[in-house]
């Protein structure tokens, strides 16, 4: 891999190599852009194979983060790091307490979050070295699990998709067919039942099919037929690359709109979906909800506050569908483009120099 030829591209503004001899610390934090604000981004801690691996995982997340932070109105950039190591064998106080410090040496350039592989507890051992963290715990001023919020977040880019779509926020008697239960989902459930939605919902955790199933009045189907069901909106809320080659000759619905990250498999699907006239709302605007959440940590959390902002996913939602009719392009293309041109124009005004 050429390191500056990859950054050079994309515009990556730093890569931080970090190591610990006596934790076993391989950290790498990808800062992608800093124009609107300092870079915020998770920590993910997997087994990777290669170092080329864990440092390509770095730059990219991190430059979704930028897109995601600037689509979601908040004044931050794109930052991420990764953690080479097995998260069930190999975390320690040691190791959480020296990537703080690498954190913390960064001057808040860089604002560390959870991620896959790691928990609040790993962020309260990074608390001890740097104020430069959220998502730490409720105890720490904390926001506590963001899942409630990230599905708060879905749930009103729904009522966006619905008015676009039918003219009214109201969704009462719509069928949604939800692909994914888990935490996020099942706040969504929740916030779709209240509204007066019909669910059909589906989830490898029988469990979890069975608690929405029991609570909220849901008809479980298999994991392969949620595709096809009849239905107004599907909404994926659990794995990634769900819209792809097979499930969208299937698909029946109007919407698709869901907490999943990367539900298009290629960019491609989002121009078939819209040329069958499916309206997508993209992934990261949708999901921001928990970013807009532990972003509120920094101001001192008020969960009033942060509700606030999140049901702002609404009119975001509404701007990347004006975007797209405005300049004749898929919406997918369309939330790039709103990021961008945000970042450009505050770039420009943040240029002032103020003495």
């Amino acid at each position: 891999m050429e390191i500056f030829k990859y950054m050079e591209k994309y515009d990556y503004e730093q890569l931080v190599i970090c190591h610990d001899k006596t934790s076993g610390l391989k950290a790498i934090i990808g800062i992608h852009d800093t124009t609107l604000g300092p870079a915020l981004g998770g920590t993910r801690m997997w087994n990777y194979k290669t170092e080329e691996e864990a440092i390509e995982d770095a730059l990219r997340l991190s430059r979704g983060m930028t897109y995601k932070a600037a689509a979601a109105g908040l004044n931050l950039g794109g930052g991420k790091t990764v953690i080479w190591g097995d998260p069930k064998t190999q975390k320690s106080e040691e190791l959480w307490r020296a990537f703080g410090r690498f954190v913390q040496s960064l001057n808040g350039r860089y604002i560390t979050a959870a991620d896959v592989g790691t928990v609040v507890d790993d962020m309260d051992y990074i608390r001890q070295e740097t104020k430069h963290v959220v998502g730490v715990s409720k105890t720490l001023g904390g926001s506590g699990d963001p899942s409630p919020k990230t599905a708060y977040g879905v749930f009103r880019g729904i009522q966006a998709c619905a008015n676009e779509v039918w003219g009214s926020d109201d969704i009462t008697g719509r069928v949604v067919a939800v692909q994914g239960v888990g935490k996020v989902g099942y706040y969504l459930c929740e916030y779709l039942h209240k509204a007066g939605a019909k669910l059909i919902v589906s989830d490898i955790d029988k469990e979890a099919v069975d608690r929405v199933v029991r609570e909220f009045g849901a008809q479980a189907v298999g994991l392969d037929e949620i595709y096809g069901v009849e239905c107004d909106i599907y909404s994926p809320n659990a794995l990634g690359a769900t819209i792809n080659d097979e499930t969208i000759p299937q698909f029946k619905c109007k919407i698709i709109a869901g907490g999943a990250n990367n539900q298009l498999k290629e960019e491609r699907h989002g121009d078939i979906i819209t040329e069958k006239g499916i309206i997508y709302a993209p992934d990261y605007v949708i999901n921001a909800g928990g970013l807009i959440n532990v972003a509120d940590e920094l101001k001192g959390y008020n969960e009033e506050r942060a509700m606030q902002s999140v049901s702002k996913i609404y009119d975001n939602i509404k701007k990347v569908f004006q975007i797209a009719k405005r300049d004749n392009i898929p919406t997918y293309k369309a939330a790039d483009r709103m990021a961008e041109e945000r970042i450009e124009k505050l770039g420009r005004v943040r240029n002032t120099y103020l003495g």
